[in-house]
């Protein structure tokens, strides 16, 4: 039986994390990426947002970004690898030591918006990721864009690495995600998004602006929590899967029993 991570990026919109519009995710989801005070994100909401994961079971990873909250973490920052490291372990750190209060682990840590763009084409990046998270661990997993360059710099620093694909973002040709500056970069239509997320589970493949058929092989696919009609494209995506019988299984079950993770 063929099985796949379904993540989330969390803990991002205050009124989201307290309505229980964040939390009408969960059921459809198996793991987590909660904001942790870079891009966004600060003590309350990593805690209401690690109760909510417990209360559905679901792997809790950090999600660090760039420490830019005007531009939400997706603007590029030209800042020194010594610069990041120190961001990164600074946030990661922080969730971590809420988690632990909370009686949770975190067990996977996957970069926000610009951070992570960035760092699936340029190695001193990625490296300062590695070198950020491995200050604190290198007892957990680190996501990224699949066939990029950051798995190979992440696997290289020891770390166990999950190759992510995206059911509800549009792709370039080149592999690169579809700049948000463009209208279609959001796939907003629920069933196209399970229709993808289905087509990287069985063909490892998503099909790119254009009409490129591209690799995309990933162990984990994320849905964004910000993207408009979030619950919907999330509940979609799992059905979708679920009825293809394939098995949703968290990320750290996924990587324990997966040598090559």
């Amino acid at each position: 039986m063929k099985r796949v991570d379904l993540n989330c990026d969390m803990g991002e919109l205050p009124q989201a994390v307290t309505d229980g519009t964040q939390e009408s995710l969960m059921p459809s989801l198996t793991s987590v990426n909660i904001a942790c005070g870079g891009h966004a994100g600060d003590s309350q909401t990593m805690k209401t947002t690690i109760q909510q994961a417990l209360r559905w079971n679901l792997d809790i990873g950090a999600h660090p970004g760039y420490p830019d909250r005007a531009n939400f973490g997706r603007l590029e920052l030209q800042l020194p690898p010594e610069k990041i490291a120190d961001s990164v372990f600074e946030q990661v750190h922080a969730l971590a030591e809420i988690a632990a209060e909370c009686g949770a682990r975190v067990t996977h840590v996957k970069p926000h918006g610009a951070l992570y763009n960035q760092a699936a084409t340029n190695g001193l990046i990625a490296q300062a990721i590695a070198d950020g998270v491995g200050r604190w661990s290198r007892g957990v997993a680190l996501i990224g864009l699949a066939g990029s360059l950051m798995l190979d710099v992440f696997r290289e620093a020891s770390f166990r690495v999950a190759a992510e694909a995206f059911a509800d973002r549009r792709y370039e040709a080149n592999g690169a995600l579809r700049s948000r500056k463009f209208e279609d970069a959001l796939l907003r239509n629920p069933a196209e998004a399970g229709q993808q997320a289905l087509r990287i589970v069985e063909r490892g493949t998503v099909i790119a602006h254009g009409g490129t058929e591209i690799a995309a092989s990933a162990q984990t696919i994320c849905i964004h929590g910000d993207t408009p009609g979030a619950s919907a494209i999330a509940a979609a995506v799992a059905k979708t899967l679920r009825h293809a019988a394939i098995a949703l299984t968290p990320l750290s079950k996924l990587l324990c029993d997966d040598p090559r993770g």
